[in-house]
């Protein structure tokens, strides 16, 4: 198993799952949402999990898919795979972000069932910023946490949220110091843990089932937006400007 993502079971029932490219601010490569993915399938068919904690090592949460490990060929991307299973993953929950949580980290967030966030937290859904459409099943999810209004405030804009205004919004459950915010959503998962998984699990679907068949249409029609706008002049200077550390020029494509 790699360790691009760390797993420890703790004799209470919760599996803490770490993302573990600190250095790269947690950004997910292919070979990490392969493991994130296989980590959640053993965690549904273990008797022994009956909460999953998700965080990132070092100071960040994630900053999305790592642009440097995009290819995959004429095979699908493992991050269709890896985000279908969370949003069909049947047991609790719980996350803990600090620091940078951007894309894919931040829309992972919006399928977690409590989320705790550290004062440092910088928190963006960046698609339109570059020149794509938002990703797993964001544009629904976020409207069905926050409202259509707010959501299509922050979507529009791609704006940086903080600790504060992503409680306020209702993105986030509640927000502790950086060094609190880990062993707050540890003890969150492990009072949950201590009931019954089978009551757990038909809570969480009963929670989730009127919002899931909506999300994956939301993914379905997110990748036909994907499909469209990746790889065009706009997209491509937006992913350049990351590249070269500048802002871009969408107005020269308004001439």
């Amino acid at each position: 198993m790699s360790d691009t993502v760390l797993q420890q079971l703790d004799p209470q029932g919760v599996l803490t799952l770490t993302l573990n490219r600190p250095d790269k601010k947690n950004a997910f490569s292919n070979e990490q949402w392969r493991t994130f993915r296989a980590a959640l399938l053993s965690a549904q068919e273990d008797p022994a999990v009956a909460c999953v904690l998700v965080t990132g090592a070092g100071k960040d949460f994630s900053s999305g898919v790592d642009l440097n490990d995009f290819s995959q060929g004429n095979e699908e991307h493992p991050f269709e795979a890896a985000a279908r299973t969370l949003v069909d993953f049947d047991k609790p929950v719980v996350s803990a972000a600090r620091g940078i949580a951007v894309g894919g980290g931040a829309t992972l967030l919006l399928h977690t069932d409590v989320v705790y966030v550290g004062d440092s937290l910088r928190l963006r859904f960046p698609f339109t910023a570059l020149g794509l459409v938002p990703e797993w099943g964001s544009s629904y999810q976020l409207q069905a946490i926050i409202g259509a209004r707010r959501a299509a405030e922050l979507m529009y804009s791609s704006e940086w949220l903080g600790s504060e205004k992503a409680v306020d919004y209702g993105i986030a459950s509640a927000a502790f110091s950086d060094d609190e915010v880990l062993p707050a959503a540890l003890a969150k998962a492990r009072e949950i843990a201590q009931w019954p998984i089978s009551s757990l699990v038909e809570t969480k679907r009963l929670l989730r089932d009127v919002h899931r068949q909506r999300i994956h249409a939301a993914i379905d029609a997110e990748q036909a937006g994907m499909a469209r706008l990746a790889g065009t002049a706009e997209n491509i200077e937006a992913v350049m400007a990351i590249m070269e550390k500048r802002a871009p020029d969408f107005s020269q494509f308004r001439r």
